[in-house]
C-alpha cells in the first residue's frame, strides 16, 4: 500500500479512533493502520489511559514505546491527538503515597483498583504528574504527526472530601464573605442554630443540610476541576506549536464539571456522547432520556451536541462515541445498519468537526471487555467496520465544504450549572422510574425535545455567554429564548430577561425559574421573581403530579394528544395574560398551564408546569411561528426531520434522517444538490429515504445580508 505523508484536507471533517497499540497482545501495528487508511479513518487519539507504560517505577521512563505508532501515522497521513496519562494513576504511585487518594467522604479514600481516585489537588500527585507531563511533552510535542493534546480525561468526576480540599473551601469562604458574620446573614445560619463564631466551626459537608453551603461547596469542587485542567493545559502551552490545539473530552454530567468554565483554558471543546442505539434511537422512542452518562431518544443525540457546542459557542471534537454495544457485559445493543451514520451526521450538523469511536478494537480484558470496538474480538474487520468505512467514503466526498459551517438555531435554551447544583441539592419532584437524571435536565430536557418535536433547531446559551450578547444581539439571533428550571438566578439574570423581551424578543417562561437568588435562597417576589409584570401572570402555589394532568388547548393554541403536565404544576394566574392552556382535572382546571402576554415590543409565553414533549412542541411552535423552521421539509412524516447550517458563502446545509424501519418520500421545498453523490434519492422535488437513513443536501447560495440567511 502507498502511503501519503500529508494530513487531512483543510476544513475537511476528521474520522478518529481511540487507538492504544499498548493494548494488543500481538503487534498489530501496520495492520491496523492500514486498515484504519482503507476506512477513511484520519486522526487517532493516543497515550492518555497508561502511565504505568510511561513510568513503570517512578522516575524511570518508557517515552520511545510510542515512536512506532506517531511514525507510522505519519507515514500514512494519520493524525495524532496526544494525551497525557494522568486520569489513571500507577500502582507504585499509590502504593508510595496512599495519601493522594480522593476522599469520597470525609475519611473513607476511594479503594484503588478502577481509575480517577486520586485528589488531583494533592502536592504529591502534581508534582509526579507534572514531571511526566513535561517529559512526553518534551519528546513528542514536536512529532509531525501530532496535531493536539488532550490533558487529562474525563474530569470532575468526583466531589473530593479529603482535610486539604476541605481546608481550600473554608479559604475560599473567608476570601468571599470575609467574615463569618456575613456568611452567617447570607447563608441563613441562625436556622436550627448553625451561627458561627469562628471559621473552625464549619462542619464538613457530609451531614450538610443547608442549600446555601451545597451550592458554594460544588462551586468549588467545579472550580478545582477547572482549576486542574489550566493547570495542565499551561504546560502544554510552554510546548505546542500554536497550529497545534489544547483540549480534555468531556463527559458533561460528571459531578464536579462547570463545561463553559473548564473550557476556558482550552484551545477547543471535545466531549464523549454516548447514546442508546437500535430502539432507543426511534423516533417514537419515549424511555427515560438519561442514563447519567448515556442518553436514550433522538432529541437528546441532539441535545448532546449542542451542550459540547456550548462550551465555547464553537464547532467542538467528538473524542469517543458508540462504535459497537456500549456499557457493561450485560447492555448489549449494537446499532442497526445505518445507525452509526445518522448518529457521525448528526453530530457534525451540530457542530463536530471530528467524530472519533471508542475505541479500535474490542479488549479482551478489563472492564471494558464488551465495551464493542470498530473492530470485534476477532479483530476482523465486519459489519461495523464497513459502515463506519462508509461514513469515511462520504466524508472524503464532502471534502472541505463544511469549512466554516455554523449550525443554524432558531430558538436559544438558557443553561445553567448552578441551578443543576441546587435542584440536584433540593429536587422539586421525585425523578420517575427508571431515569437516572436530575430535576434540572429534566425541564430544560422537555424544552428542547418539544422544540425538536417541532422541527425548531436549539442553540444551548450559558448565561454568561447570553450576558455577553446583551438583550438586543440575543434577540437578534434568536428570536425566542426558553428560560425553564432556571432556579439560581441573579437581580441582572432576570433584568437580561425582562429587557429580551422587551427588546423584541419572545421569552418562554418553565417552571423554577427566577426562583431564588444566587445563594439559593427563594426570593420573597410574586413568582415568577422580578418576571411576574412582563408575564402578566403569577404563581403563589404549586404541586407535585403522581401523574399526568391532561392539557387542554384554546382557538390560539390547538393541542396533540399526549398534551399534558408531568411531575410538577404551578398554580398559575394570569392577570392581563391570555391563557393558551388549561387543564383538564378537578382542582387544577383553575388554573393556565399556558398564558402569553406583550412584553415591550416583544411577548412573555409562561408554561406552569413541567410539559410532556406534545404540549412543548405546540408552545415552542407557536413561539416560532407556526412555520416548518428546517425550511427544507414538506409536511414530512415524523420520523423524518432535518438538522441544518449555513456556510462562510450564505449556502445552506441540511441534514435529513429517517429515524425509523419505514422507508419515506419526502417532498422538498426548495432546490437542492447532492455532495457527495450518493444520494440514495434526490429525484427533482423529491428525497427517497430507506430505514435509517442519512442524506447531505446543499442549497443555493443566499446574500449574505439577507435577513433570511440560513432560513
Amino acid at each position: 500500500m502507498e502511503h501519503s505523508s500529508t494530513a487531512a484536507a483543510p476544513g475537511r471533517i476528521d474520522l478518529g479512533v481511540a487507538y492504544y497499540p499498548e493494548y494488543q497482545r500481538h503487534d498489530r501495528l501496520e495492520t491496523d493502520l492500514d486498515l484504519m487508511v482503507e476506512a477513511g479513518i484520519t486522526t487517532i487519539r493516543v497515550g492518555e489511559s497508561v502511565w504505568s507504560t510511561w513510568e513503570p517505577r517512578e522516575g524511570r521512563y518508557d517515552l520511545e514505546w510510542l515512536a512506532p505508532t506517531l511514525d507510522a501515522a505519519h507515514e500514512r497521513g494519520i493524525r495524532v491527538i496526544l494525551g497525557t496519562p494522568t486520569y489513571a494513576v500507577p500502582p507504585w504511585l499509590q502504593v508510595a503515597h496512599p495519601e493522594i487518594a480522593a476522599d469520597r467522604a470525609t475519611g473513607e479514600p476511594i479503594p484503588w483498583g478502577a481509575r480517577q481516585e486520586m485528589d488531583f489537588t494533592h502536592p504529591e500527585f502534581l508534582a509526579r504528574a507534572e514531571r511526566l507531563i513535561r517529559a512526553i511533552l518534551d519528546r513528542y510535542a514536536s512529532h509531525p504527526s501530532v496535531v493536539g493534546f488532550q490533558v487529562d480525561n474525563e474530569p470532575g468526576i468526583e466531589i473530593f472530601h479529603n482535610d486539604q480540599v476541605f481546608a481550600r473551601f473554608v479559604a475560599t469562604l473567608a476570601a468571599t464573605y470575609g467574615d463569618v458574620d456575613t456568611l452567617n446573614r447570607e447563608w441563613g445560619l441562625t436556622y436550627w442554630s448553625h451561627r458561627l463564631q469562628d471559621w473552625s466551626e464549619l462542619w464538613r459537608p457530609d451531614g450538610n443540610s443547608f442549600p446555601q453551603y451545597d451550592l458554594a461547596w460544588r462551586t468549588f469542587q467545579a472550580d478545582l476541576t477547572a482549576e486542574f485542567i489550566a493547570w495542565q493545559a499551561g504546560l502544554v502551552e510552554e510546548y505546542r506549536d500554536p497550529a497545534q490545539f489544547v483540549t480534555t473530552c468531556f463527559q458533561y454530567p460528571r459531578a464536579a464539571l462547570d463545561d463553559q468554565r473548564t473550557a476556558e483554558a482550552l484551545t477547543v471543546t471535545a466531549g464523549n456522547p454516548y447514546y442508546g442505539m437500535q430502539d432507543r434511537l426511534a423516533i417514537e422512542d419515549r424511555r427515560p432520556t438519561t442514563e447519567y452518562w448515556t442518553t436514550s431518544g433522538v432529541p437528546t443525540l441532539f441535545r448532546q451536541g449542542d451542550r459540547m457546542f456550548s462550551s465555547k459557542q464553537a464547532r467542538y471534537l467528538v473524542t469517543e462515541t458508540n462504535a459497537q454495544a456500549i456499557g457493561d457485559s450485560a447492555s448489549n445493543y449494537p446499532p442497526y445498519p445505518g445507525q452509526l451514520a445518522q448518529a457521525a451526521f448528526a453530530l457534525i450538523s451540530r457542530g463536530a468537526a471530528l467524530v472519533e469511536y471508542w475505541q479500535w478494537n474490542t479488549l479482551p480484558y478489563g472492564a471494558e471487555t464488551y465495551w464493542g470496538g470498530v473492530l470485534p474480538h476477532s479483530l476482523e474487520p465486519g459489519r461495523v467496520y464497513d459502515e463506519i468505512a462508509g461514513i469515511g467514503t462520504r466524508l472524503k466526498g464532502l471534502g472541505g465544504l463544511l469549512d466554516g459551517y455554523e449550525p443554524d438555531a432558531d430558538v436559544a435554551v438558557l443553561w445553567s450549572i448552578p441551578s443543576k447544583h441546587a435542584l440536584q441539592f433540593q429536587p422539586p419532584f421525585r425523578m420517575p422510574a427508571g431515569d437516572e437524571g436530575d430535576p434540572y435536565e429534566r425541564i430544560v430536557d422537555a424544552f428542547y425535545d418539544g422544540a425538536f418535536d417541532s422541527r425548531a433547531q436549539v442553540r444551548i446559551l450559558h448565561l454568561g455567554q447570553a450576558h455577553a450578547l446583551g438583550a438586543e444581539e440575543l434577540v437578534r439571533r434568536y428570536p425566542v429564548l426558553v428560560a425553564a428550571g432556571l432556579y439560581i438566578a441573579s437581580d441582572d439574570d432576570i433584568a437580561l430577561l425582562d429587557d429580551y423581551a422587551k427588546a423584541g424578543g419572545h421569552l418562554v417562561l418553565g417552571p423554577r425559574t427566577a426562583y431564588a437568588d444566587t445563594e439559593a435562597r427563594a426570593r420573597h417576589q410574586v413568582a415568577p421573581p422580578g418576571l411576574a409584570d412582563a408575564a402578566s401572570a403569577r404563581y403563589e402555589e404549586f404541586s407535585n403530579l403522581d401523574a399526568p394532568v391532561p392539557a387542554t388547548g384554546t382557538p390560539a393554541l390547538a393541542l396533540p394528544d399526549g398534551a399534558a403536565a408531568e411531575l410538577w404544576i404551578d398554580g398559575l394566574i394570569p392577570e392581563a395574560a391570555e391563557v393558551l392552556a388549561g387543564y383538564d382535572h378537578p382542582r387544577f382546571r383553575d388554573f393556565a398551564a399556558v398564558t402569553s402576554a406583550p412584553s415591550g415590543a416583544g411577548r412573555v409565553t409562561t408554561v406552569g408546569c413541567v410539559p410532556t414533549r406534545e404540549l412543548a412542541a405546540a408552545v415552542v411552535s407557536h413561539a416560532v411561528g407556526g412555520t416548518s423552521p428546517d425550511g427544507l421539509l414538506a409536511d414530512p412524516p415524523a420520523a423524518v426531520t432535518a438538522s441544518s447550517g449555513t456556510l462562510p458563502d450564505g449556502r445552506r446545509v441540511w441534514f435529513v434522517f429517517n429515524w425509523g424501519w419505514t422507508p419515506a418520500t419526502v417532498a422538498l421545498a426548495r432546490p437542492v444538490t447532492d455532495p457527495i453523490g450518493d444520494a440514495a434519492h434526490a429525484a427533482g422535488d423529491h428525497l427517497e429515504l430507506s430505514a435509517w437513513a442519512t442524506a447531505v443536501l446543499v442549497g443555493e447560495q443566499i446574500h449574505p445580508e439577507s435577513p433570511n440567511l440560513g432560513k
